[in-house]
C-alpha cells in the first residue's frame, strides 16, 4: 500500500517530495550558475525511504555530474552534457563553446496528490550561441511509495521535437570514436560510496562489481540494476533503471551504458554504437523508471518488483 507524502513547491527553484520524515526527491529548476556544466534542471537529492542519499552532486572529477538528468553528450556539434567535449585523436577538450543548455520554460501541470506526484515542464534546448534547437515536454512522476517493500519508483519522460532548419543528430563519444564510451540520454551518477557496487541484468547478466558492469556495459535489456553498500550506515542501497515497453519502438534503440568504478553511474543511452538524426519539425519520446530501494536486492526481487508494478 502507498504511504503518503509531502510535495513542496518553491516556485522559480525545486519541486520536492517527502514521505515519513524523508525528502525523497528534490527536482531542482532553477539553473546552476556555470555555464561551462551545461545548465539545465536535474533530480537530486534521491534517497531511499530511509533517508540514505543515492545520488551525487558535483562531484570533483565530474562537476557537471548533478543526482538524474537529461542530457545529450553530442548533439550536432554541440554538448548538452556539460564539461569537456571528446574529440577523435585529441581526448577531452575544455570547449566552452560547445556546451548547450536547457532552459525551463514553465509547467503545464502539477499534480499533487494523497500519494502521487506528476508535473509536466517545458523546456528548450538551446545551442552555445543562442539559437533554439528543440523543444522538449518532460513528464515526471513520483509513485508507488511502499514502506512494505522498502521501495518507491520516479517515471520521467520525454517528447523531444526538432525546431531548426536542418536535421539534429545525435551521438556519444563512442559514435565519435572512443571505445564503449557511449553515454548519452537520461543519466544517474551515484555518491562516492556507491563506487564499486554490483550491477545485475536479465538472465543472469552482471555481476561483481566493475566486471559486472563491464558485462551489461553496451548490451540491451529492458532493466539495469545497481547496488551498493553506504559509508557509516551498515545499510545497501538497489536502484532498478527500467524502459518502458514502448521504448523497443522508439526512434533509435538504446543500450546501457554502466560503470561500477572509478565512478557509479548510469545512462539509459540512445545512441550507443551509432548516430542517428531527427529531422526538422519531427519528434521522438522516450519513458523510463528508476526504483530506489533499502537493501541490496537480488534479481528475484528486482523483476517480482517490475512484474507487480505495471505502467
Amino acid at each position: 500500500m502507498s504511504a503518503p507524502i509531502t510535495v513542496t513547491h518553491t516556485h522559480g527553484e525545486r519541486i520536492s517530495v517527502s514521505s515519513g520524515g524523508v525528502e525523497l526527491m528534490a527536482y531542482v529548476y532553477r539553473p546552476d550558475p556555470e555555464p561551462f556544466e551545461s545548465r539545465k534542471p536535474y533530480a537530486h537529492p534521491l534517497r531511499t525511504l530511509s533517508g540514505n542519499t543515492v545520488t551525487g552532486y558535483r562531484p570533483n572529477d565530474h562537476r557537471w555530474h548533478k543526482g538524474l538528468q537529461m542530457t545529450a553528450s553530442h548533439l550536432s556539434g554541440q554538448n548538452f552534457w556539460g564539461g569537456n567535449s571528446y574529440v577523435h585523436g585529441q581526448g577531452y577538450l575544455p570547449l566552452h563553446d560547445r556546451v548547450g543548455r536547457m532552459r525551463h520554460e514553465g509547467f503545464d501541470t502539477v499534480d499533487a496528490r494523497e500519494d502521487r506526484l506528476s508535473f509536466t515542464e517545458r523546456l528548450t534546448w538551446i545551442e552555445n550561441g543562442g539559437e533554439e534547437w528543440a523543444r522538449e515536454r518532460r513528464t515526471v512522476e513520483v509513485h508507488s511509495v511502499e514502506p512494505e517493500e522498502g521501495a518507491w519508483a520516479l517515471d520521467w519522460s520525454i517528447h523531444l521535437t526538432n525546431v531548426r532548419a536542418e536535421p539534429l543528430r545525435f551521438g556519444s563519444p563512442t559514435t565519435a570514436g572512443r571505445e564503449m564510451a557511449g553515454y548519452t540520454g537520461l543519466h544517474w551518477r551515484g555518491p562516492r560510496d556507491l563506487t564499486g557496487g554490483d550491477v545485475l541484468g536479465p538472465e543472469g547478466r552482471g555481476g561483481k562489481g566493475e566486471a559486472g558492469a563491464a558485462e551489461m556495459m553496451g548490451t540491451r535489456a529492458p532493466w539495469l540494476a545497481f547496488t551498493g553498500e553506504h559509508d557509516g550506515t551498515d545499510a545497501h542501497s538497489t536502484l532498478v533503471f527500467a524502459h518502458a515497453p514502448e521504448n523497443d519502438g522508439a526512434v533509435h534503440e538504446s543500450h546501457w551504458f554502466v560503470r561500477s568504478e572509478p565512478t557509479p553511474t548510469v545512462a539509459f543511452s540512445w545512441a550507443f554504437f551509432e548516430e542517428f538524426e531527427l529531422p526538422p519539425g519531427e519528434d521522438f519520446a522516450y519513458r523510463y523508471r528508476v526504483v530506489v530501494a533499502d537493501g541490496a536486492w537480488d534479481r528475484e526481487r528486482v523483476e517480482s518488483w517490475l512484474r507487480t508494478h505495471g505502467w
